[in-house]
């Protein structure tokens, strides 16, 4: 099992605080049965992706926990600067070795700016993959976005404890909604 959205880099973001915790996050990992984790820094105002940073921490990362697999990729918050950044630089931001980027919307966009926002990301050649939006509460007050999203070409993830109902009602019958229409690619732990 793959876990494609996870803050495990110590002391970067709002992840792991440091070495210990990311170790115990491994562990966890691998009793549940995760072979492979994408490591997923945020690219925001609050914390500055710093992909080289990033990479040395994973290498760092692979040898001290030798039982599982390790990629590189980020939490790309949609700014006019990161999408700039973005389309001159894919591979800073895409998940390491694919074209596959993790879009997380603003809770002020407008349903339009989304979907502008993935046109001109797909017409750069990224795959987008978006992230959480049963917490966006732009996507929630506008339920048919997601099938339009998919429509686009991009997949959806939604967050496991959203699911569970660690993140309200209305999310949790998001989820559910998106389950049910077929329109969720990825759950993320």
């Amino acid at each position: 099992m793959i876990d494609l959205h996870n803050h495990i880099l110590p002391a970067v973001d709002d992840g792991s605080r440091n070495w210990d915790m990311t170790l115990e996050m491994c562990r966890i990992a691998k009793e549940d049965g995760i072979t492979h984790i994408v490591a997923t820094p945020h690219a925001n105002d609050r914390y500055r992706y710093d992909r080289d940073r990033h990479a040395e921490l994973l290498r760092e990362l692979q040898e001290k926990a030798p039982g599982l697999h390790f990629s590189l990729g980020c939490d790309f918050f949609v700014s006019y600067e990161n999408i700039e950044d973005a389309i001159l630089h894919p591979a800073r931001y895409a998940i390491a070795g694919t074209h596959y980027l993790l879009v997380e919307f603003s809770d002020f966009q407008t349903p339009h700016s989304m979907t502008d926002v993935l046109f001109r990301l797909h017409s750069a050649g990224f795959g987008t993959v978006i992230t959480h939006p049963e917490r966006n509460p732009v996507i929630v007050q506008y339920p048919d976005l997601p099938s339009q999203f998919v429509g686009m070409g991009s997949l959806i993830q939604i967050t496991a404890d959203s699911l569970t109902g660690a993140w309200g009602r209305s999310a949790r019958k998001m989820c559910e909604t998106l389950l049910k229409n077929g329109l969720v690619a990825v759950i993320a732990s």
